[in-house]
């Protein structure tokens, strides 16, 4: 049966992906307006009533600006998040309340199982999600200053991994940004650069093969996400992560597979 995965935005302005099986889907944030996420999962072959949950990843306008009027479209879709987020969000929009359910370990909506990890970023309880089912795995870590051991080992497992490349930090520190935004964003809360997703990508790749995955099935697929469009483009996300996983003997298209998620353009639904 299997996953299949849509970005239907992805980058400062707003954020929203959706996974689905053939009996479930499910919503990753709602940071954009809600008639671009009804479009897009309706081109996805779902309609907003059918979403079977919301995933929130933390309270930023740009994951949850239309999450009231997404949940209200999806009657019987809950809203899933930390309790940190959910408190947040409450404060935020407190008519959602009844709709929210706080999960801090592994829990299913419908045949997928979702297992949530902590990020790093200046928001309440942020939190990461991969979601398995039929075997296989999709794995989303975005707004996170850092990267842990946890978050390696998430992506390590699965078979699409949509990561953070947010900016280039030679862009970042000429941009016109002030001072204090670039402190936050170049901080260990604020965002993974270009060269900080590379590394994940590295680490990533060297624990596959510590855990006995040195010849797997196909290469390990990632789609860089959240890119800034001041500070970042998509062909300057690859160049510097492409670059830089060479001088570690890591090619394109041979060790891994890679692509952007891009702003205003929905991206195809992956047959993951």
């Amino acid at each position: 049966m299997g996953l299949k995965f849509c970005s239907i935005a992805s980058g400062s302005s707003g954020n929203s992906y959706l996974v689905k099986t053939d009996i479930t889907n499910i919503l990753i944030d709602a940071g954009i307006a809600g008639k671009r996420i009804c479009e897009g999962t309706g081109l996805c072959g779902v309609k907003p009533e059918d979403i079977n949950g919301i995933l929130v990843t933390h309270e930023h306008t740009d994951h949850i600006k239309s999450l009231r009027m997404i949940s209200k479209k999806a009657k019987d879709g809950r809203i899933y998040t930390s309790e940190g987020t959910a408190h947040a969000i409450c404060e935020k929009q407190p008519t959602l309340e009844e709709k929210l359910t706080i999960e801090g370990g592994c829990f299913v909506v419908g045949d997928v199982e979702v297992k949530p990890f902590s990020l790093s970023h200046d928001a309440e309880d942020p939190v990461g999600f991969s979601l398995s089912s039929g075997g296989r795995k999709v794995t989303i870590i975005t707004d996170t200053g850092v990267f842990s051991r946890e978050m390696v080992e998430a992506a390590a497992e699965s078979d699409l991994l949509v990561l953070e490349a947010n900016h280039e930090v030679n862009i970042l520190h000429c941009g016109p940004y002030p001072y204090e935004l670039k402190r936050r964003i170049l901080s260990d809360v604020g965002h993974l650069s270009n060269e900080a997703a590379a590394e994940f990508i590295y680490e990533m790749n060297r624990l596959r093969k510590a855990l006995g995955d040195s010849e797997p099935e196909q290469e390990p697929r990632v789609l860089l996400a959240h890119l800034s469009r001041e500070n970042n483009s998509p062909m300057q996300a690859v160049l510097t992560i492409k670059n830089r996983l060479y001088e570690e003997d890591l090619i394109m298209g041979r060790d891994y597979q890679m692509d952007v998620a891009l702003h205003d353009c929905m991206g195809k639904l992956l047959e993951v």
